[in-house]
């Protein structure tokens, strides 16, 4: 008993490092675990390498998913690009490599297919794919196209906003666009774009509130249309609090990283973002 008390007195810093010294994990990846968070990372903070190189850098931060986007050299061997209208053959050699490299595709985007028939491509691809999520940013025109098919298939489509003056840069826009639509149609909140806006995050996500699917997590050097990336936590964005009110709101889903700075080198800053994450969630 006497050595029980004594531990309760024991700073609470220093029993978390106890723990990550017993178990070997970062406390915070059981809380991230227990909030149904995951990180992964969009392929595009790797675009200046092919699909391939990008699958290495990520695992290499310690990231296991990754969201794909239209375009990327696959590299590896394989011909081609990650266009959703690749054929069934390149599509298989993207299966086997993604299984050759432990990687999962969690989500796919931004995508915006032209007409009606690249729409449905999409949702086939990425039913393909076993994809569960596409990022995109639809004209309001095939808003009711969308809904039917995330609906037919399954996968959610989530509204992803570039800064203003894109279509859905406000998340009024936003709302106005998901008003009386399936629960299967949401958000892709890019925390990041939104201060290039001079938005709020934490406003836009209390007014997005039961509607974000995934995030582009980013943290900026400052508050400013032509600022750029920096490690999660030491930037601008007060990343704690952006946590803690996705806590609030019961939020499961990704962080996706998009790291859009330092393209040739910006692997030890991921890494960083991460171990920070970690961090702060474990103090939530």
């Amino acid at each position: 008993m006497k050595n029980y008390l004594r531990l309760l007195r024991i700073p609470v810093l220093f029993f978390l490092l106890l723990v990550v010294a017993c178990t070997g994990e970062n406390p915070g990846k059981k809380v991230a675990r227990e909030l149904g968070w995951e990180i992964g990372f969009q392929a595009y903070t790797f675009h200046k390498f092919t699909f391939t190189e990008a699958l290495l850098k990520g695992d290499s931060a310690g990231l296991t998913s990754v969201e794909a986007y239209p375009g990327q050299e696959i590299g590896g061997g394989i011909s081609g690009t990650t266009e959703f209208t690749m054929d069934q053959d390149t599509r298989n050699k993207m299966k086997e490599l993604l299984t050759a490299n432990g990687m999962k595709v969690n989500a796919y985007g931004v995508a915006v297919p032209e007409d009606s028939a690249g729409w449905k491509q999409l949702f086939e691809f990425a039913k393909d794919m076993g994809i569960g999520v596409i990022t995109s940013e639809p004209s309001y025109e095939v808003l009711d196209l969308v809904e039917q098919l995330s609906d037919k298939y399954g996968i959610k489509v989530a509204f992803h906003n570039h800064p203003a003056p894109s279509l859905y840069w406000n998340p009024d826009t936003v709302l106005t666009a998901l008003e009386g639509r399936s629960m299967n149609l949401g958000v892709c909140a890019d925390i990041g774009h939104w201060i290039r806006s001079g938005l709020d995050p934490i406003e836009c996500l209390k007014k997005l509130e039961g509607r974000i699917i995934i995030l582009h997590f980013k943290d900026l050097n400052e508050k400013a249309m032509e600022a750029h990336d920096v490690p999660w936590g030491t930037g601008v964005a007060d990343i704690p609090a952006v946590l803690t009110e996705l806590k609030r709101q019961g939020f499961k889903g990704l962080f996706d990283i998009e790291y859009e700075h330092n393209w040739y080198n910006n692997v030890p800053e991921i890494k960083e973002s991460v171990e920070n994450f970690y961090d702060m969630v474990a103090e939530l």
